[in-house]
């Protein structure tokens, strides 16, 4: 078994964390040879200090992370080292920005360094007190003058513009999941919104070009993302979820919060029409109490309520963005997941309230046909998208990696045939050599910062 962990370590697998208000999960998994991603291991706990997607205590969430992390381990006989984790709460919100750069040589074509600047530059913005950006996605590019483009590398021209979706978030907020990875014995390899992470594993191209608003229902925030034209278009993060639900349900019928749990996992539906007056559920009472008994219908009604407020609030979001316009139509209507997705009913109530095709998304997409049953359950879509989203940072690191050692070995090579004079006379294809030196990536350069920041705050 060491063996396989040393083997395994060069970093053939990726791991991504979901801090979840009610369960913290790890999942392991690399990609096969059909660019399918395996899932070698996942552990998860009961999550104790996270209150509507915040950490609101740091030793409860960092021994609840340790579980999850060890359990996972001993599932897959691997070393946890970096993770990726989700980031959500009510503090996060997002943001329409234009801007644009003036390039000095037009006759040069555009480039991931020119691309690089103008996101920069958006980083730069000054936000409220106490705000940090998490994400800046371009939407759409400008260049000169010339409207709609997808991709601007290699074409001509002077001003290059862009249309970005910017995603901020609290910076103590941030910090804290820092602190309690670090803590936990991990390092942070990046953070991700979590709706975009649940995106990537259940919803397909074609709906992200057609239009689709993904409802991730989780147990203390509700995420939101919405696609058109196979871009972002809008996100946001309403704090309610599942853990408000079962709260409504204890206080209604005078229960305990497991038996509300139960109850509504079990007994619980959307839509108190399909209740018969007379189905009853009996409860045993608290230390030799008379049991309780519940009906049905008034179960239903009391989620019912709740259900229906979430949604409407959803739908607000929905209709911010501008799905009314006809551009703007999501053709593919909503796609629920997350664990509140699983509720009976809930895809006909979201139907009836929005008048939106609507259908339960499992992160099944891009995963090994042979997959635990366990993990295509919606109650994992983030945890898989944010494994999709450990999968892919390392990949690309190691391509910069290789490109940085061939560059190396080519500049050895030049400087074992001749010493060359460093002087502003340059030769032009020297100082291309050096320009072409992997320039870190904007999260790289993020997350470097919030290491440094963990780091002195010891």
């Amino acid at each position: 078994m060491h063996q396989n962990i040393e083997t395994m370590e060069q970093g053939n697998y990726s791991v991504g964390l979901d801090i979840g208000t009610t369960k913290i999960v790890a999942i392991i998994g690399k990609e096969n040879e059909y660019g399918k991603i395996e899932i070698l291991g996942i552990g998860k706990s009961k999550s104790l200090g996270v209150h509507r997607g915040v950490v609101n205590n740091i030793t409860q969430t960092i021994k609840s992370i340790q579980q999850a992390v060890e359990e996972a381990e001993a599932n897959s006989g691997l070393r946890i080292g970096s993770v990726v984790v989700g980031i959500a709460g009510q503090h996060i919100r997002s943001l329409q920005h234009s801007d644009y750069i003036s390039r000095e040589d037009s006759e040069k074509v555009i480039n991931d360094v020119d691309l690089e600047v103008l996101c920069n530059q958006v980083y730069k913005l000054i936000m409220l007190p106490g705000e940090e950006i998490i994400h800046v996605l371009p939407q759409e590019y400008k260049v000169d003058g010339q409207t709609e483009i997808k991709e601007p590398i290699g074409m001509y021209g002077g001003r290059l513009e862009a249309n970005f979706h910017v995603v901020v978030g609290q910076v103590t907020s941030i910090k804290n999941i820092g602190r309690c990875i670090k803590s936990a014995g991990l390092d942070l390899g990046n953070i991700t919104l979590e709706p975009l992470a649940s995106s990537n594993a259940v919803l397909s191209q074609e709906e992200k070009e057609a239009g689709v608003a993904l409802i991730d229902i989780g147990g203390g925030t509700t995420d939101l993302a919405i696609f058109k034209d196979g871009i972002i278009r809008h996100t946001a993060v309403i704090p309610f979820g599942g853990g408000v639900i079962t709260e409504d349900i204890k206080e209604g019928c005078s229960i305990i919060e497991k038996q509300a749990e139960l109850l509504k996992i079990k007994f619980g539906s959307a839509w108190p029409g399909e209740n018969k007056d007379n189905e009853i559920v009996s409860i045993p009472g608290l230390r030799g109490r008379e049991p309780k008994e519940i009906s049905l219908k008034n179960l239903s009604k009391i989620i019912h309520a709740r259900v229906v407020e979430i949604i409407e609030q959803v739908y607000v979001e929905i209709k911010n963005y501008g799905h009314e316009e006809q551009k703007k139509k999501l053709i593919a209507g909503i796609v629920l997941t997350g664990g509140g997705s699983q509720l009976k009913h809930l895809k006909q109530l979201v139907e009836y309230i929005t008048g939106m095709d609507t259908r339960i998304g499992y992160p099944n997409e891009h995963l090994a046909g042979d997959s635990d049953k366990e993990v295509v359950s919606p109650l994992y879509a983030t945890s898989v998208g944010l494994l999709m989203n450990a999968i892919e940072n390392d990949a690309k690191t190691k391509r910069l990696e290789e490109q940085h050692n061939l560059e190396e070995q080519e500049n050895n090579a030049i400087n074992n045939e001749e010493p060359v004079l460093v002087d502003e006379q340059q030769p032009a294809d020297y100082q291309q050599k050096q320009s072409k030196a992997p320039r870190k990536s904007v999260l790289d350069k993020w997350s470097d910062k919030l290491k440094d920041f963990l780091d002195n705050a010891e």
